[in-house]
């Protein structure tokens, strides 16, 4: 009997349990359809979950999107002073950017300022005649027909030079490495320094071969410095571009020219390097690009046929402005890329008297009168100041050093 009881327990107990999980599939639709079905609504919840967070990406991305637009198609009319500082001897001091900072140099020294021309480092010197190179955080000042030379990075100064003859030019690259054109009377000299001012090289070198130097200029590495020379070949006047490695690559190669390239009839007043891998030269009938970390190698040309009135560069642009025989559009200015192409074209009719890039700018500008464009051609202020213009450059977003004749302000346009 007692046994009977307890057997009847037990299957009253599985029936209970088997209810309970009955009731449990139920819940879920019913065994193992209802467990699918949950992970059905668990999936399209999942995706709808992804679907607002695209669509809320994408919401942002366009928002940003008509930002950058705004303020690529903005153009200013006004602008504001945000800071100024009067010079005594406004004439003689002269203004660079470096590294979103000011340089100021004058015969007496350099500082190294904020936007708020306030000195992140002062250093003193005596130059009749200082002329500034800068690259990204590094510069040199070198006093023109003098022998000094000062070298400096964003925290002061790192080398000097004293040269055995007058300095005719002096360029610094991004790795604070100098090359400098030396006039020695019947020779000239193409030396070249590290940053602490000691002598890496020096060249001689004459009218006649390979003819006298124009312009210098250095890899961002300091491995490579490019030269453009300029002679008389008969009745002819030829130019001649060589690259010399002052690398492992160089050391084999005679007076370590690892390339060079000769162009009769044209003029290469200015030649620059881009980084380690491209240069440029400004021809006057055009410019060709040279491509390669150690032997480079003339990659393109491109040739125009107007006369050039003025030349600009930065890193990936070549700017190059002809005179126009429209009296109301007297210029047109074209800008290129690097592989030749003509990025855009603008006729235009601005009286400058300078012309460069800043901070990925186009600057234009005369006594009074200031004219900003981007480098997509969008006009960004045109508009003129009181006083007279000295110089005038991007140092920041929306941000410019102006100098007059009163003095230095930074400004914005509103």
């Amino acid at each position: 009997m007692a046994n009977i009881f307890k057997e009847f327990r037990k299957n009253h107990r599985r029936k209970k349990l088997l209810a309970q999980r009955a009731q449990a599939e139920q819940a879920l639709g019913g065994g193992t359809s209802g467990q699918e079905d949950y992970q059905a609504r668990l999936s399209k919840h999942r995706h709808a979950a992804m679907r607002r967070t695209v669509i809320t990406v994408c919401v942002i991305a366009a928002a940003v999107a008509g930002v950058l637009l705004f303020i690529e198609k903005r153009s200013y009319r006004n602008y504001t002073v945000l800071q100024t500082s009067e010079q005594e001897d406004i004439v003689s001091t002269g203004y660079r950017e470096m590294d979103g900072k000011i340089l100021r140099y004058s015969p007496e020294g350099a500082s190294l300022m904020n936007g708020e021309m306030e000195p992140h480092w002062s250093y003193l010197y005596d130059m009749q005649n200082p002329a500034a190179d800068v690259n990204g955080d590094k510069a040199v000042i070198a006093d023109i027909d003098g022998t000094a030379m000062e070298i400096f990075d964003g925290e002061g100064e790192t080398g000097s030079v004293t040269t055995s003859y007058t300095i005719v030019k002096a360029r610094i690259s991004k790795s604070g490495m100098v090359a400098a054109i030396l006039d020695g009377g019947d020779s000239t000299w193409i030396n070249y320094y590290a940053a602490d001012g000691s002598l890496i090289a020096e060249n001689q070198t004459h009218v006649e071969d390979p003819g006298y130097p124009m312009d210098v200029a250095v890899s961002d590495n300091g491995d490579v410095m490019m030269v453009t020379y300029q002679f008389v070949d008969g009745s002819n006047t030829t130019s001649y571009v060589a690259f010399y490695n002052f690398g492992d690559v160089g050391q084999n190669e005679d007076d370590r020219i690892v390339s060079g390239y000769t162009y009769e009839g044209v003029v290469i007043p200015q030649i620059q390097y881009l980084d380690d891998s491209h240069a440029a030269a400004l021809r006057d009938d055009g410019f060709s690009i040279y491509t390669g970390p150690q032997i480079p190698k003339e990659t393109m040309t491109v040739e125009v046929e107007n006369e050039i009135v003025s030349t600009f560069l930065s890193d990936n642009l070549i700017g190059m402005v002809f005179k126009n025989d429209d009296k109301d559009k007297q210029y047109t200015m074209n800008v290129y890329s690097l592989n030749g192409s003509l990025k855009f074209s603008r006729d235009f009719n601005i009286p400058y008297t300078t012309i460069k890039m800043s901070g990925g700018n186009i600057l234009l500008y005369n006594d009074s009168q200031i004219y900003v464009m981007n480098s997509r051609g969008v006009e960004k202020y045109n508009g003129t100041v009181d006083g007279n213009i000295n110089d005038f450059f991007k140092i920041g977003w929306n941000r410019y050093l102006l100098v007059m004749d009163s003095g230095v302000s930074v400004i914005k346009f509103s």
